[in-house]
């Protein structure tokens, strides 16, 4: 017997939070394109944007193509956000801050 799987694209994200343990509980706000969104108090940028459903954070500059965090470990630079104004902060590798304003990154 062969088992055919099939996939369908769907739009709603594949990142859901698992359960935080009490130690998790602490909250920080932070603003993605001057909206204010929470994230869990030790998330990095990149884990926080996702849980928030934020589907891209840059763009491609060759083809305009939206671009989002991909490895999660600092190998593939997809996740690079503008962070209080500092360009080319790797959403992955830093950890998220009360207060923090992320933008788009723009190239």
């Amino acid at each position: 017997m062969h088992l055919i799987w099939s996939c369908s694209v769907k739009t709603d994200s594949k990142f859901q939070r698992l359960v935080a343990s009490e130690t998790q509980q602490q909250t920080v706000q932070f603003f993605w394109e001057g909206k204010s969104y929470t994230a869990l108090a030790g998330d990095t940028i990149a884990s926080a944007l996702l849980a928030a459903g934020v589907d891209h954070t840059r763009e491609s500059p060759q083809s305009g193509s939206p671009r989002a965090p991909f490895c999660m470990m600092g190998s593939c630079f997809e996740c690079r956000v503008e962070v209080d104004g500092e360009h080319n902060v790797q959403a992955c590798m830093n950890v998220i801050q009360d207060g923090m304003s992320i933008q788009r990154q723009s190239s």
